[in-house]
């Protein structure tokens, strides 16, 4: 990519929502933790500091080394960012005696680029416990609100400037037009991060990475390992060699289904079912991190066993996405903490014998979806909700059966074909169902029951990012309430998960 915009975190709750707001003008984003942060590389034109759950007026804050940043390319610092920059040039933060949170009205002091055709009084949004008291040497305020007085300033001598609120989120009215101003009028990017342009330089770039050598790679019928395998194919055509596995873990009919539905895309694909394997390996575990391991490693050995049949292969490609990586992240003293390990980011062996390609790794779910329509992938694949790599094993709870899996399975099904006969599909995000470890009493007939609950889950989100649950009539949870209950040996209980992310991920494990 030619241009880049760096956005280095300090562990905010919305640096990824700084890098989708960036991405949504046009400019590709990129986030690294604070302590990974090193040197500013060519391609960047310009540079973020999040926000941060940190103090500067804690003895160990969050720092960086300004002189890489300041004076070389244009900054802008958000919240904690902007405190950071106040405390290092000599101004004063200090605690809030009452945390700023909640919209402002903003008044504009004087002129500036950033605040180019802001209305004045326009509403912004706080979310701080410290306060600026005194801006740092050499800057000028450039606007305040009625209980923040320096809410906004520049320094004189550099194009740095510091924003106490927070222009990445909704509530701020006039957003996404002072993060345009920042990222055109001051960094002059080009806004030329599109679809067309992601998949021409993709291409490009793995002709040349890969050049005349073989890929493996597995898919399996979902939007993410379709949109690389498309890539990969029209890069190195034929070399690629498509794998789809079962690995017992699948949904209902999927393996069949995915297989029939990959028929025209002109794919190298072979499948294989080495589902005895996964459920071998698996036995006994309990520990979700575990069963994502060793589902990760199990696909490695898979693999290494297909690529030993076809000659000279030297490439594994997967289909990671940014969310992903971001996720799978766990920077030792930083920011971040790993909340869940990815098979594809995750439980890959020290002695694999390929090496990696994941041409999406950059993306977000949507501007996955975005690059798939414009390769001209079937609306179908590019519309099916995102499912689990680990596939069913993270949605049943404790160790994982044939038994449990097929109760899972025929839930699933019912739940899934609820929503497309009653036209929710397309407006769901993601939905499956969830096997509780526990059993709980019933009554059937005249019986007295002691058998499984099924939670049912279905959010909206963009990226996967965040989401939030779907308000789903009553009726419509009613019928597959009961659909599942007299349809599915095994179920005598079911329950609505309404849970956000955050706080829950959109997975239970």
């Amino acid at each position: 990519m030619n241009e880049v915009l760096l956005i280095i975190d300090f562990g905010s709750q919305y640096t990824q929502l700084i890098a989708r707001r960036v991405r949504e003008l046009n400019v590709c984003s990129e986030i690294i933790p604070y302590d990974q942060f090193k040197k500013i590389h060519n391609n960047v034109k310009g540079v973020i500091l999040s926000g941060s759950p940190s103090s500067v007026c804690d003895r160990n804050h969050p720092t960086i080394d300004l002189d890489l940043i300041i004076g070389k390319v244009p900054l802008l610092s958000l919240c904690y960012g902007a405190q950071f920059i106040a405390n290092h040039f000599g101004g004063k933060v200090s605690p809030s005696n009452n945390r700023e949170y909640g919209r402002s009205n903003l008044t504009i002091k004087c002129s500036s680029e950033l605040f180019e055709n802001i209305p004045n009084h326009s509403k912004v949004w706080m979310s701080h416990g410290d306060t600026i008291l005194q801006l740092p040497l050499d800057s000028n305020l450039i606007a305040s609100t009625e209980d923040v007085k320096n809410a906004a300033f520049s320094m004189s001598r550099s194009k740095t400037f510091g924003l106490q609120f927070h222009p990445e989120v909704y509530h701020t009215e006039y957003g996404t037009k002072i993060l345009s101003n920042f990222l055109i009028k001051v960094c002059n990017y080009t806004q030329d991060w599109t679809s067309s342009s992601f998949i021409d330089s993709t291409i490009l770039y793995l002709k040349r990475k890969i050049k005349n050598e073989k890929v493996v790679m597995g898919i399996s019928g979902g939007v993410d390992s379709t949109v690389a395998a498309t890539l990969l194919h029209k890069a190195i055509g034929p070399n690629l060699n498509c794998v789809f596995v079962n690995n017992g873990l699948l949904r209902k009919n999927e393996y069949e289904e995915v297989m029939h539905a990959y028929e025209n895309m002109g794919l190298n694909i072979i499948g294989v079912d080495a589902s005895e394997k996964f459920l071998e390996k698996l036995n006994g575990v309990k520990d979700p991190e575990k069963k994502r391991k060793i589902i990760g490693s199990t696909f490695i050995d898979v693999f290494d066993s297909i690529a030993n049949k076809i000659k000279d292969v030297n490439w594994l490609g997967q289909g990671t996405i940014y969310p992903d990586i971001i996720e799978s992240i766990s920077s030792k003293g930083g920011p971040s903490e790993t909340i869940k390990s990815h098979h594809n980011v995750g439980g890959l062996p020290e002695n694999m014998m390929l090496k990696v390609v994941e041409p999406l790794k950059e993306l977000f779910k949507d501007e996955v979806r975005r690059v798939g329509s414009a390769l001209g992938i079937n609306k179908n694949l590019l519309s099916r909700h995102p499912f689990p790599g680990p596939g069913l094993a993270i949605r049943i709870m404790g160790e994982v059966t044939k038994e449990k899996i097929s109760i899972l399975q025929e839930a699933d099904y019912i739940f899934i074909n609820s929503l497309k006969k009653n036209g929710l599909y397309d407006k769901v995000w993601q939905a499956g169902v969830i096997l509780l470890e526990d059993s709980s009493v019933g009554v059937m007939g005249d019986g007295r029951t002691y058998e499984k609950v099924v939670a049912l889950r279905a959010v909206e989100s963009t990226d996967g990012m965040t989401a939030d649950w779907i308000h789903f009539p009553y009726d419509f949870l009613s019928k597959v309430s009961g659909e599942i209950i007299n349809k599915v040996r095994g179920i005598n209980r079911v329950v609505y998960d309404i849970s956000s992310k955050p706080p829950a991920t959109i997975e239970w494990e």
